[in-house]
């Protein structure tokens, strides 16, 4: 009987965009959330989309990434808090980055007002990617919220030489408001994570 070696290695991946967002890639199945955040209609404040790439540490595109947003609507109130959202506001989408030409990701939703007195309006954003034994959590914070960003606990934990990896860059287009967020895995200027 011969010995056997050891099983080679492989990254994770790449199942979740496709896999958890299977409308988005046109396979016939009902995906639980999509790039759009339900209940826009009834949010209040300015609608925004919120785009970037995934990228590693070379700079490549990851194409195979998915993105989870959770957020409070523009009155800055959860859904499902106490003196929660309006009802049909999910707060919540989803979305991969494997189906644009540039293999970017999209969402679709209104900018969050602050949650608290002292802190900035910002979108929780999870990502899933290959290579990744548990996915990332990290913070999408607005370069027009300066003074607030100021003040905001939870970014005054960061360095400030790392802050900048949490901002989104705004731009106005001709389909609205846009807000640029690009995350970087690893290598020079990595996109800060939090553990939770």
């Amino acid at each position: 009987m011969s010995k056997l070696g050891q099983t080679p290695s492989q990254t994770v991946g790449p199942y979740f965009a496709y896999g958890l967002t299977p409308t988005q890639y046109g396979y016939p199945l009902k995906s639980a959330a999509g790039p759009e955040v339900e209940g826009l209609a009834q949010a209040g404040g300015p609608r925004i989309r919120l785009e970037g790439c995934v990228l590693d540490g070379q700079g490549a595109v990851i194409e195979d990434a998915m993105l989870e947003i959770w957020q409070a609507d523009a009155q800055g109130r959860y859904p499902g808090a106490p003196s929660g959202a309006n009802s049909s506001f999910s707060g919540f989408a989803r979305c991969g980055t494997g189906t644009a030409p540039d293999k970017s990701y999209r969402f679709e939703t209104v900018k969050p007002g602050s949650t608290q007195a002292e802190s900035a309006p910002h979108i929780n954003m999870i990502v899933f990617s290959r290579g990744l034994l548990s996915h990332a959590y990290t913070r999408v914070y607005f370069e027009d919220e300066a003074v607030a960003n100021e003040s905001d606990p939870v970014l005054a934990l960061v360095p400030e030489a790392r802050r900048h990896t949490l901002i989104a860059k705004r731009m106005e287009t001709d389909q609205g408001i846009v807000y640029r967020f690009d995350i970087k895995m690893q290598g020079d200027s990595e996109t800060v994570f939090f553990d939770v």
